[in-house]
């Protein structure tokens, strides 16, 4: 039984790629490139990068649960869990609302808006949308993710960690995104649009993630037997080949129309659970374990670009629409004109460059106060047991000479 790596470098480089469709998507839109150029169905499918972020955060944020259960150890705390989630995202987050509050407001969004966007809660009440801060439904519903995740992970890591307990969880998990498609199949045919930002219509792609942490922990310290599945994975070219595959049949019309219009339910579960397939096959090569060496793909993931675009790819995705706007406003472009290059190659650019600023100057900085923070916790309540065990001694010691 050997201990699973606490980190994975690979992920550097997936989550990097994420960032680089969201972006991509989006200039796509607003350039018209995405609505009818040539490339119009992989561009729009490029909102798949969201599927990649949601699969990571399912397998990174369960997987300490699943390494906590196979050991026998103590559950991660809750506490210190909320409080490096809400390190990592609010301070980036609330700088981009006030960003694009000064920079790209419309006369006709309302103040409130922003607060809700501040706040997370803007995909729960139509008229909410703010130029610039659109993409952050995504990050709304991730949080919801987030604050459900202690539950799930109770529920899921307990009882005796063999083989046929992590056997059965992970075929439960694998069936996640049947519930996902389901949902969004059901609120398209009840046209409710609001509702396909909600948590359970992407509850398959977190189950994935954590599925993927199941299995790779199970195979890390021996619970799980060698299987067929190690074989494939053991070929990151070929996961590949195949996520580009998945991408290539979503970027047709079977997946749903490529604007904003309203789809069919088959074409939005298809896109669902499409977008599930696709993210996996694309995380999977970064967490595969490998007996104790690194697949070439995984390498060359983690190499030096990677791991610093993978640390800023919060920055990409929060800044992008901002840069977006701001080009445009700088250009005079009217939205749906063509010119794809001519927003894309200045929005990467500048984004590139302020998300690295922001992750050296802002995230960074706090997330090291944190962990002080933290230390100082534990300095504390190891502190205050030292002195609770000595008073409960002397008690003792007391007690018996008295007797």
């Amino acid at each position: 039984m050997s201990s699973a790596p606490a980190r994975f470098p690979g992920l550097d480089g997936t989550r990097a790629l994420g960032a680089l469709f969201v972006v991509t998507t989006h200039v796509g839109f607003h350039s018209g490139a995405g609505l009818n150029s040539t490339f119009n169905g992989v561009l729009s499918r490029m909102d798949s990068g969201v599927a990649i972020f949601f699969v990571i955060s399912g397998f990174l944020l369960f997987r300490p649960h699943a390494v906590a259960w196979v050991e026998g150890t103590s559950r991660p705390s809750t506490t210190r869990y909320f409080w490096r989630r809400a390190l990592r995202i609010l301070p980036a987050l609330w700088v981009t609302v006030l960003a694009a509050y000064l920079l790209v407001r419309s006369e006709a969004t309302p103040v409130s808006s922003y607060l809700h966007h501040a706040a997370l809660i803007q995909i729960y009440s139509q008229g909410r949308a703010a130029h610039g801060l659109t993409q952050m439904w995504s990050l709304a519903t991730e949080v919801a993710f987030y604050l459900l995740l202690p539950v799930l992970a109770r529920g899921v890591a307990r009882g005796v960690p063999s083989a046929r307990a992590f056997t059965w969880r992970i075929a439960v998990l694998a069936m996640t995104p049947l519930a996902g498609a389901a949902w969004m199949s059901g609120i398209t045919a009840w046209n409710h649009p609001l509702a396909g930002t909600w948590l359970p219509g992407f509850v398959g792609w977190f189950g994935l993630g954590m599925a993927l942490a199941l299995w790779q922990v199970g195979r890390q310290y021996g619970v799980l037997p060698r299987t067929s599945v190690d074989t494939l994975v053991a070929q990151p070219g070929t996961l590949w080949a195949l996520a580009a595959a998945v991408f290539l049949v979503l970027a047709s019309p079977v997946a749903g129309p490529y604007s904003l219009a309203l789809t069919t339910p088959f074409a939005a579960a298809v896109k669902s659970i499409g977008y599930a397939v696709f993210a996996t096959l694309v995380v999977v090569p970064s967490v595969a374990p490998r007996d104790g060496t690194r697949a070439g793909l995984a390498s060359r993931l983690a190499a030096r670009a990677g791991s610093f675009l993978g640390d800023i790819s919060y920055g990409i995705f929060c800044y992008h629409l901002i840069v977006l706007g701001l080009i445009e406003q700088t250009l005079g472009y009217q939205v749906f004109t063509g010119g794809f290059f001519l927003l894309y190659l200045p929005t990467l650019a500048l984004t590139i460059a302020i998300a690295a600023a922001s992750y050296s100057w802002l995230e960074r900085p706090i997330m090291r106060w944190g962990r002080r923070i933290e230390g100082r916790w534990t300095k504390r309540r190891h502190s205050d047991g030292r002195r609770e065990d000595h008073d409960q001694d002397t008690t003792r010691i007391t007690a018996s000479t008295s007797a």
